[in-house]
């Protein structure tokens, strides 16, 4: 069997690399495809290195672009080595560019694909992870469910239930096994935020960084937070170089630390020992989750509303007085239970394998909600964010 793999970004990166090693144990000739979407060192190599991926069997090197310019890119380039490798199945992962790009080319030459990851909304029809998530879903033959409420809105665009496979998150299997060599690392000490609480701060989203008046009153936000607890951010290339742009000013004085990008177990290190983390990624906001660390999402909404309900995450709006007040209340309520949330086990990459190469089906142990057929995207169930009017 011969399955190929399409990842583009640091967060495709840390779901391939535990579905690789599930895969190469069965036999598989498992391909590996970076569309260069994320290509920096800090951004890319590192990672593959880090969560011991075997070097990309192609890189397309589509670098940066507008979305229209690096989806083009990658199915221009992706094509032709579909075309010569003819595998039985394509992977693709998350709701990337990258993502949707493969899943096109693949449908288009009749090749099988399967979306881990499959089922998240937002309802949000401005972000492009939205549209993303929804045309590759329509256009997987196997759909690979993180939680249980993706099934409800897949069911909702009328997906059958049968493409359906409530497998859990493999973030979590990345996180499980990172973690013990994460630890080792005590990245608190090297960033010299040891024996005191501190914060982890990402922020990298255009809603949040590409307004100049946004990105401003953030930037105050951590100077203010930085009064109360020792600051860690790792700056995004996009957010320091819309800083720039914007004139504004980035401080440094010793309670708020401003890093380049880390790698995947330096940041896990930060994270797992942080007592705060303030973020708009959504792998953060399931890490954190599981390792039951309170985390503030700076976004109206989010397409996993399982880590509001059942996990650490708060929504909060990009508004200074909220994000301060969120951030006090969750450095003062902080516990240390994790969250127990269902089949993040560190097995879903065990169960996508068993899915790919068995055929086996993991179905939800309970029936789907009673959901209209083509109902509305926009009707996803999600926590009302702190800051709204």
């Amino acid at each position: 069997m011969r399955v190929l793999s399409v990842v583009g970004a640091r967060p495709n990166f840390m779901k391939l690399a535990p579905v690789d090693r599930e895969l190469v144990k069965r036999g598989v000739e498992h391909v590996i495809v970076h569309t260069g979407q994320h290509y920096d060192h800090g951004m890319s190599t590192a990672f593959f290195e880090q969560l011991w991926i075997p070097a990309p069997d192609y890189h397309l090197g589509v670098g940066s672009g507008s979305h229209a310019q690096q989806t083009a890119a990658v199915m221009q380039r992706l094509e032709s080595i579909v075309v010569e490798l003819a595998p039985d199945l394509v992977l693709v992962y998350g709701s990337t560019n990258s993502t949707l790009a493969a899943a096109l080319v693949a449908a288009k030459l009749q090749v099988r694909v399967g979306h881990v990851e499959a089922g998240l909304r937002s309802g949000d029809w401005t972000s492009p992870e939205e549209i993303n998530d929804v045309l590759t879903d329509r256009l997987s033959d196997l759909l690979f469910l993180p939680s249980r409420d993706a099934a409800d809105h897949l069911a909702a665009d009328g997906v059958p239930a049968e493409r359906m496979h409530f497998v859990g998150n493999v973030m979590i299997d990345t996180v499980s096994w990172a973690l013990p060599q994460a630890l080792a690392l005590d990245a608190a000490t090297r960033y010299g935020v040891t024996g005191a609480p501190y914060a982890v701060v990402t922020l990298h989203r255009p809603a949040n960084v590409d307004d100049r008046a946004v990105l401003g009153e953030l930037l105050e936000a951590l100077a203010r937070l930085a009064r109360t607890v020792a600051v860690v951010f790792p700056v995004h290339p996009r957010t320091r170089q819309r800083i720039r742009t914007h004139g504004l000013r980035l401080p440094d004085d010793g309670r708020l630390r401003v890093l380049e990008p880390l790698g995947y177990l330096e940041m896990l290190s930060l994270v797992a020992g942080a007592s705060l983390v303030v973020t708009d990624s959504g792998g953060l906001q399931e890490e954190t989750s599981f390792l039951g660390v309170p985390c503030l999402t700076v976004r109206a909404g989010t397409e996993r509303p399982i880590t509001c309900t059942h996990g650490t995450n708060r929504l909060v709006l990009p508004k200074r007085d909220a994000i301060l007040a969120a951030a006090e209340h969750a450095l003062a309520r902080r516990s240390p239970a994790r969250p127990v949330i269902e089949r993040w086990d560190g097995r879903a990459a065990e169960r996508i394998a068993r899915v790919v190469c068995e055929d086996e089906r993991f179905e939800l142990d309970a029936p789907l909600a009673a959901t209209p057929p083509h109902a509305s995207r926009r009707a996803v169930a999600i926590p009302q964010p702190l800051g709204a009017d």
